[in-house]
């Protein structure tokens, strides 16, 4: 189902409906500052793991990301020395995910992995979404063939018709982007970018 929320103003009781969603383990996808996304609540631990399935990664193996409502939150789901503290404050909200050790705050299919990705995308409807909710949203982008229209993870009326049946919810935020966040690698003391996405790193 296709539900249409905006950058402001949206009703409040649009944004709980979709809170109840997420908290009754509901999957949905999600516009951000980068590309569309499939989130769930990353408490769910059930959640996670349908999208995992969703997206065919073993999370075991495969780089797992949270978005967090902001810089406040982030340490209670992964360690963050200062110097880490002061990059990330330098360069979110905006299009990067930061590697960093993780806490035992997450649930399991977090626990046998040394390491988490934190994303605050410059996004207020992930923003809003994220705040009511009170919990990180577990975050991954939607999965695409090689030799498929790029409309199918950018137009929401494409998305939707695409994944429709396999998520609870498509909200449409209008047309994403197609350049994912730039990774940095903040596991030692000296960050290192993995992947170079959107975002210009601001050191």
């Amino acid at each position: 189902m296709l539900f249409k929320l905006y950058e402001k103003n949206n009703n409040p009781k649009d944004i709980d409906k979709i809170i109840q969603l997420l908290n009754d383990g509901g999957i949905i996808i999600i516009p951000t500052d980068t590309v569309y996304a499939i989130s769930c609540n990353g408490m769910k631990n059930q959640a996670v793991e349908r999208i995992c399935r969703l997206k065919k990664i073993d999370p075991s193996k495969h780089h797992l990301s949270i978005i967090c409502s902001d810089l406040s939150h982030i340490s209670e789901y992964a360690k963050v020395s200062n110097s880490t503290f002061k990059l990330m404050k330098r360069n979110l909200p905006g299009p990067f995910t930061f590697v960093l050790p993780v806490s035992s705050n997450l649930p399991k299919v977090f626990r046998n992995r040394k390491e988490v990705g934190i994303r605050i995308p410059d996004n207020n409807i992930v923003k809003d979404i994220c705040m009511a909710l009170n919990a990180p949203l577990f975050s991954t982008t939607l999965p695409r063939e090689e030799d498929e229209d790029i409309e199918y993870i950018t137009d929401p009326e494409l998305i939707d018709e695409k994944f429709g049946k396999d998520v609870d919810l498509v909200i449409d935020g209008g047309i994403g982007g197609i350049k994912p966040s730039t990774v940095i690698d903040c596991t030692t003391d000296n960050p290192e970018i993995i992947r170079q996405g959107k975002g210009e790193l601001n050191n």
